[in-house]
């Protein structure tokens, strides 16, 4: 039961602080469940991420999920979710019933575009650490150029790919890329 409170508890702080969705979540993850805790790896954090990405819903919550799950099931599933999902909503609550009243306030909008500014470096970050864990030879390289181009350049494309096409397309080129690889060595 203890870790049941324990899990609920780290995502109620973290979810306190997540501004950003889930890719500025990484760095916060990575400090106190990889290292101050130890209850993932980065290796899993970063599969945790690409299958959040890849599931339906938001990937922060996803996350949660997955990692809960891991620690102690269904209940430890249940448990960061709702801790994760306990400020936000709250947040969210005070927020629209504020909202309309205050966002024309010049003080306010510019406390959102700073806080913009913040996120964008947050999601950064996130992006340089996935790209140091993930590019880590050739094959990975090239998978990458290819799907960057897909991504920026499908709106010249006759039909623009989905991303959940080009997420299954680059795992499966994975397989057998590191398959064919393995199986010749």
């Amino acid at each position: 039961m203890k870790e049941i409170l324990d899990l609920y508890l780290a995502f109620l702080k973290i979810g306190a602080v997540n501004f950003g969705g889930g890719y500025a979540m990484l760095p916060l993850l990575e400090e106190d469940l990889n290292k101050k805790r130890g209850w993932v790896t980065t290796e899993e954090l970063m599969d945790y991420f690409a299958i959040g990405q890849c599931t339906p819903g938001v990937i922060a919550l996803n996350v949660s999920t997955f990692i809960g799950n891991k620690r102690r099931g269904i209940a430890g599933a249940s448990a960061a979710t709702l801790g994760f999902l306990t400020c936000p909503i709250i947040i969210i609550l005070v927020i629209a019933a504020f909202l309309t009243n205050f966002a024309d306030i010049p003080i306010v909008q510019n406390a959102f575009a700073g806080i913009r500014v913040c996120v964008c470096v947050l999601i950064l970050e996130a992006v340089m650490r996935l790209w140091k864990k993930s590019i880590v030879d050739k094959i990975a390289f090239v998978i990458y150029v290819i799907i960057f181009l897909l991504m920026i350049f499908g709106d010249l494309l006759p039909v623009k790919v989905p991303a959940a096409i080009l997420v299954i397309a680059a795992g499966i080129a994975g397989i057998l890329i590191r398959g064919h690889k393995e199986v010749t060595a």
